[in-house]
């Protein structure tokens, strides 16, 4: 599947062949391969069955609360895209590759190191930096909007350190909001090399990734296994193991992390503008193109409102199905919740994204199969876990009260029971997510005083993630994990992503 045009978390979607990003190798290595028919067809068949069961009926975007959201803010999603394309992204040279002989294949180690933004570095992409600073591209304008820029470009290309920060109007805006927090950092630390900037760039990523997106995502109790007096514990690894270097584990990278697909909303709104509540793909009956498609400059009135994604102040929750309250128009956008359930335009996603299957849901258990992968209770077992019961796989949105547009199909029912006791793993992961739900207060005024129910990551897929997330960081010689492991922001313990955000914007005190 090719990523043009492509509003899917590329980090987290079915284009990619580990095969050939960086070093690939399997958590599982003993587990037999997941089967789900006597031959090929059979496999297809059954599995197409599952995919279609997967994906919800058709929602427009709207302003409103919905009950599919999490108490994840949007932006959570998409910058889990950007963090895969950086431990993902291969900078050096195809020259350099032919040069080494593992390089079809064996040639990157996966790290947080933010290779996406600074691709190969002033000497080498000079046209992406202005002495130490990134250069920035065109002003943007938005309704309610200041002081924004697109990425710089050529010829409506980005010249940016990983071009799939741009396929799509969110991670490119996010891209850019990354240069210009590299951008501050050396206004603030004027003194310091280009090169002491960098690392307090990464140290400050490192440090959300895992104290902010990482708790979003995975369960608490989860996390704790992983830690020795509150911090994390290399010899709490039990599952992901390496010799000389990390590697991306086929269980990550074709099935745990593809968590954001639940994730993704049918459109999002990005400023006050009438026109800008944006679906993610352009409606195939009227197509103006105006979605959230990317690839080219940014389109007139396309600045993102970031209060919109990620709570920097407080506003108002919203009131369900009031299409007339003004409030609905201004508020914070949710996640959809982890579930075994996608939108309705990742069914069939347009032609310049992908074709056969188009179906996001069978691409990504299409994948799963042709490359081995185990059941989830195969994988469960093997991590000392009882498996999820059939009952317990739903296939459905975990809303709190399903309504009758809201199918909830056990497993087991599902093409006369061959996933019986035999889920995909990726189908298992989400399904894994319901039975592990923490209720999330809202930072919004009005919003439910219990809290939102929002299921996250549980013992399988939540440990897949959580240990490659920490293997990579802990292998990697120049991380925070390695070198510094007590490090803390200088503006406190509580550092997460709305104040990388913050910061980028001209907020907030210096860092140091």
């Amino acid at each position: 599947m090719s990523s043009r045009h492509a509003i899917v978390p590329r980090g987290l979607n079915a284009t990619r062949s580990p095969l050939s990003q960086g070093r690939f190798g399997r958590m599982f290595r003993k587990l037999a391969p997941a089967k789900f028919g006597a031959s090929d067809s059979a496999n297809v068949t059954n599995l197409s069955a599952l995919a279609d069961k997967m994906v919800g009926k058709f929602d427009a975007p709207k302003d409103g609360p919905d009950a599919e959201e999490s108490g994840i803010p949007a932006l959570y999603t998409y910058f889990g895209q950007f963090i895969d394309h950086d431990i993902t992204f291969d900078p050096v040279s195809s020259l350099t590759k032919q040069q080494d002989p593992d390089g079809l294949v064996d040639f990157r180690t996966p790290s947080f190191d933010l290779d996406n933004v600074y691709g190969r570095g002033p000497n080498d992409q000079p046209y992406m930096y202005d002495g130490n600073k990134f250069r920035l591209g065109e002003k943007l304008s938005g309704t309610g909007v200041a002081d924004t820029h697109d990425l710089p470009r050529f010829k409506g290309r980005a010249l940016i350190g990983d071009p799939r920060n741009d396929e799509n109007s969110i991670v490119s805006q996010f891209q850019a909001l990354m240069l210009r927090f590299h951008n501050r950092m050396v206004d603030d630390n004027d003194s310091l090399s280009f090169e002491d900037v960098q690392q307090r760039v990464r140290f400050h990523y490192q440090y959300v990734v895992l104290n902010d997106f990482l708790p979003r995502i995975v369960h608490a109790s989860v996390l704790d296994g992983l830690k020795t007096a509150g911090r994390y514990d290399r010899s709490k690894l039990a599952h992901y193991h390496w010799k000389t270097y990390p590697f991306m584990p086929v269980e990550f990278s074709v099935a745990a992390y593809r968590l954001g697909h639940s994730m993704i909303r049918p459109g999002y709104r990005l400023n006050d503008a009438a026109n800008m509540l944006l679906q993610i793909f352009p409606d195939p009956n009227n197509p103006d193109h105006n979605a959230l498609t990317g690839f080219r400059a940014m389109g007139p009135g396309r600045a993102i409102d970031w209060g919109r994604f990620i709570d920097l102040d407080t506003r108002a929750y919203g009131v369900e199905d009031d299409d007339t309250n003004p409030d609905n128009k201004r508020r914070l956008q949710f996640a959809y919740r982890i579930d075994a359930s996608l939108v309705d335009p990742l069914r069939k996603l347009p032609p310049e994204v992908a074709s056969n299957p188009a179906s996001l849901a069978l691409r990504n258990l299409e994948r799963g199969w042709r490359l081995g992968l185990p059941s989830g209770q195969a994988v469960a077992r093997a991590m000392n876990l009882t498996p999820l019961a059939d009952d317990q796989i739903i296939i459905g949105k975990a809303v709190d009260e399903p309504g009758p547009d809201d199918p909830q199909t056990k497993i087991a029912d599902i093409a006369n029971g061959v996933f019986a006791g035999n889920c995909p793993l990726w189908t298992y992961i989400l399904a894994e997510a319901r039975q592990f739900q923490t209720a999330v207060q809202i930072p919004a005024t009005g919003a439910p005083a219990g809290g939102v129910n929002t299921p996250q990551l549980g013992p399988v897929g939540g440990r897949i993630v959580a240990e490659v997330f920490l293997g990579m960081l802990f292998g990697d010689n120049s991380s925070v994990l390695s070198l510094d492991p007590q490090w803390t922001p200088v503006t406190g313990p509580s550092f997460a992503l709305k104040d990388l955000v913050a910061y980028a914007l001209g907020q907030g005190d210096p860092l140091h």
